[in-house]
């Protein structure tokens, strides 16, 4: 059975590169753009890795991670965060919200595969 990716994005054209590489790779994949709709959405899909975007509108990824990691659903998920500003301090703080993993945007494909795969294979 394929592994579950929650792909959380906003930027459209980053979520279909996520949804598209992760689903040639064989992951079955649910991509959400709109932060609100995560937790409702991780609560249906049962997700084995969540791809968390920190810059979304209305929310902030970091917050999301940190609600996802206090529901004893997911805590043991692991989250690779991904992010295009990230300044000093950021990674320590989206890393102790809970992201197992952090890559900064431009991403290149082999490093983001090599990230999924490493988290989901433990």
């Amino acid at each position: 059975m394929a592994k579950r990716i929650l792909v959380v994005e906003d930027n459209d054209l980053n979520r279909k590169l996520f949804c598209d590489v992760l689903k040639a790779s064989g992951y079955e994949v649910v991509p959400v753009s709109d932060g609100s709709n995560v937790v409702a959405t991780a609560k249906k899909f049962h997700p084995e890795l969540v791809i968390m975007d920190i810059q979304l509108p209305n929310v902030s990824g970091v917050d999301l991670i940190t609600q996802l990691k206090a529901d004893a659903d997911f805590d043991e998920v692991p989250v690779l965060a991904v992010t295009a500003y990230a300044g000093k301090g950021d990674e320590e703080r989206i890393r102790e919200a809970g992201a197992q993993d952090y890559l900064a945007k431009p991403v290149s494909i082999g490093p983001f595969m090599a990230a999924v795969r490493k988290l989901l294979d433990g």
